[in-house]
């Protein structure tokens, strides 16, 4: 015990004090509150009466409570929906933010920007958004309304488009499909076009009853999942997908510009890039946005508690919501073994679709 004297027992010392607040919290809201929870999840209790070991019994409860199986249904949809689109959202947003354009720093800042907002706020703002007479619904009657324009202003963008494109290189310029300047020309021909035919009355806007979509307020099913539950997947997307891109907009950073100069010296397409150097090179970074994301959804609470207020339960109840439902919202005394079980069933739950995922997905690869 000789490495223990003098200035190296010092360091210790001081390492351990500095630790200790973390320690500290480690111990008591993880590990403490971890086995108690698995104590309680083998014992019927309920916050009053002292805990009564029931063995298995809580475990058995959960597969027979139609709310937990339905619960257990939604997360799994949820997380293997929302992870594959966030990641492949979050994928393609990340490499048009990696190209060399004016603004960059803006159209960075402005797509992060979700990311960052309270979720309690957010989801507030979308259910007002997804009322029968909400700003979705209104937006939805105004595109139905007024399509005539839509398809005239993007017809005459394509046209205009095309014949420049086919114009620029047929001079022999190096024009690509969606040359910047040619674009923005088709842009302005497309919205004068449509504005022309418009007042001379060759298209006209469409008198229809507005859109009428129950968002939330419904237990209707589209594929087999709740609609409100669609609409918390859409939610979560679009509030997931800017912290996620930055996590590739980092590995794209550190990929050798050698491969790609390699690449087009061999001829290969911008797709055979993409497919064959940066995704490749990007394998550890998707395993972490693929495991963040899959933690993420299967613990999902805020979006669910706050849209409950509105939806049916059945609709939104997931596994996190379930556990807090079981402990305040089912009515009577606090069902804390129950609760405790969901929440340990949830733990493991979590750790098994990982472990999948770093199995038999890029995980192993990537490592």
């Amino acid at each position: 015990m000789s490495w223990l004297r003098g200035p190296r027992r010092n360091e210790l010392i001081w390492a351990f004090l500095f630790l200790l607040p973390l320690l500290w919290t480690l111990g008591v809201a993880f590990a403490y509150a971890f086995f108690r929870a698995l104590w309680w999840s083998f014992c019927d209790y309920d916050l009053f009466a002292s805990p009564k070991f029931v063995g298995l019994a809580n475990y058995a409860k959960l597969f027979a409570d139609l709310h937990f199986l339905k619960a257990l249904f939604h997360s799994l949809s949820f997380a293997v929906i929302v992870t594959f689109t966030q990641t492949f959202l979050a994928l393609l947003l990340a490499i048009a933010l990696n190209q060399k354009i004016r603004g960059l720093t803006f159209f960075r800042a402005a797509f992060y920007t979700p990311s960052i907002l309270s979720s309690v706020i957010v989801g507030l703002i979308f259910i007002w958004f997804t009322y029968r007479r909400g700003v979705v619904n209104f937006l939805l009657t105004v595109a139905r309304n007024y399509y005539p324009y839509f398809l005239s202003f993007l017809g005459l963008v394509i046209v205009m488009q095309s014949t420049l494109v086919l114009w620029g290189r047929k001079r022999g310029f190096p024009v690509r499909a969606f040359d910047p300047v040619y674009l923005w020309i088709s842009l302005f021909v497309g919205g004068v076009g449509a504005f022309f035919l418009g007042h001379f009355r060759l298209i006209q806007p469409k008198s229809m009853s507005p859109v009428d979509i129950i968002w939330l307020e419904t237990a209707e099913k589209f594929l087999g999942i709740p609609r409100p539950l669609w609409a918390i997947m859409a939610l979560n997307i679009g509030t997931t997908v800017p912290t996620m891109m930055l996590f590739f907009l980092a590995g794209l950073q550190d990929v050798p510009r050698e491969l790609y100069e390699v690449a087009e010296l061999d001829g290969a397409s911008w797709w055979a890039k993409l497919w064959y150097v940066t995704i490749p090179a990007l394998r550890p970074v998707m395993f972490l946005v693929i495991t963040l994301g899959l933690i993420g959804t299967l613990q999902m609470f805020d979006q669910a508690a706050i849209t409950s207020g509105v939806a049916p339960l059945d609709s939104v109840i997931t596994l996190a919501y379930y556990v807090y439902w079981n402990m305040f919202g089912a009515g009577g005394l606090p069902r804390v073994g129950m609760a405790a079980a969901a929440a340990i069933f949830l733990a493991v739950l979590t750790l098994v679709v990982v472990l999948i995922q770093r199995r038999v997905g890029i995980g192993e690869k990537a490592w």
